[in-house]
């Protein structure tokens, strides 16, 4: 099915990311688009935080069509401006441009990046995708990809601060430096409506709404945006050794056969921190108290 001439997108362009290169590309690709016949109208950012204020405010005004030009980060900004009003609102549909470093969320679909987006606008290609909450200690965000803590979020901390220019050599870089000093820590939380707390050391912890991170890491194989579905994967306590072998794994999602492994897939989370810690979520590093996760079931359309 064709695009409709009538349907109105908002593109929200972060020029800066990427390093500047989707300052450089946004104009040509949002050229494309309209050749599609599409109504679009372009918003760029200048700072943190500006696209989840202007999504709100366009939500708020009646706009319920977004593309989010840029990286993992722009579209996590637009989520959170969209949610949670969007909640009791009409559903809101939201495509990728992958200008920036990546779009994890996206590689669940396609390596083609830009040109698989520009032939779902052509087509009307929506389908339905959870969306995860996380209330914290400071109040909620929403996310569209993963939520980690422990080696992924020390990980990532390290590689935004120090190695981000380098892009997905910059996370292996960050990788290797972790591996080197490697730490375990304990997150207690409990899944679903069970009555037992996991107080055990782990490498890391993660809950993902797609398979993807960090660029072509697979680190939740079984995560289906579509599902209902928290995935919940966890890594006990491993030596510098083993994680090096078994490093390779975590690009294919092989690690999750692994004896220290476990997966589930459940709807809700409780954690009990005693204060907050690193997390990684849609490739932004906070330092938070997380509290709950919770599936928020087709509470969006993906254009992929």
């Amino acid at each position: 099915m064709q695009t409709s001439v009538t349907e109105r997108f908002l593109a929200i362009v972060n020029p800066a990311a990427g390093g500047g290169k989707s300052g450089r590309l946004a104009a040509t690709t949002l050229d494309r688009v309209r050749q599609l016949g599409i109504n679009l109208e372009v918003r760029e950012t200048s700072g943190a935080g500006q696209a989840t204020e202007i999504a709100r405010a366009e939500y708020r005004a009646g706009r319920h069509n977004f593309l989010a030009v840029g990286g993992d980060g722009t579209s996590y900004e637009i989520i959170n401006g969209l949610f949670p009003e969007a909640l009791a609102g009409e559903r809101p549909a939201l495509g990728f441009l992958p200008l920036g470093t990546g779009n994890s969320f996206l590689r669940d679909f396609t390596a083609q990046g830009v040109q698989n987006t520009i032939d779902a606008l052509r087509a009307s290609r929506r389908r339905a995708s959870d969306v995860i909450r996380l209330r914290h200690s400071a109040g909620e965000l929403y996310y569209l990809n993963l939520l980690s803590l422990g080696f992924p979020a020390e990980v990532g901390e390290t590689a935004n601060r120090r190695f981000k220019r380098w892009g997905e050599l910059g996370y292996i870089f960050a990788v290797l430096r972790h591996v080197i000093n490697l730490e375990h820590g304990a997150f207690p939380h409990r899944l679903d409506d069970s009555a037992d707390w996991n107080r055990s050391r782990n490498l890391f912890l993660t809950f993902s709404n797609s398979k993807f991170t960090g660029g072509k890491m697979m680190i939740a194989p079984k995560a289906d945006p579509a599902d209902g579905l928290i995935e919940y994967v966890r890594w006990g306590p491993i030596g510098r050794a083993g994680l090096l072998m078994t490093l390779p794994r975590l690009f294919t999602g092989t690690h999750i056969d692994h004896p220290l492994a476990a997966r589930a897939g459940v709807k809700r989370v409780e954690f009990e921190l005693d204060g907050p810690v690193n997390v990684m979520v849609d490739g932004e590093s906070l330092h938070l108290q997380c509290q709950s996760l919770e599936i928020l079931p087709a509470a969006l359309d993906v254009i992929v």
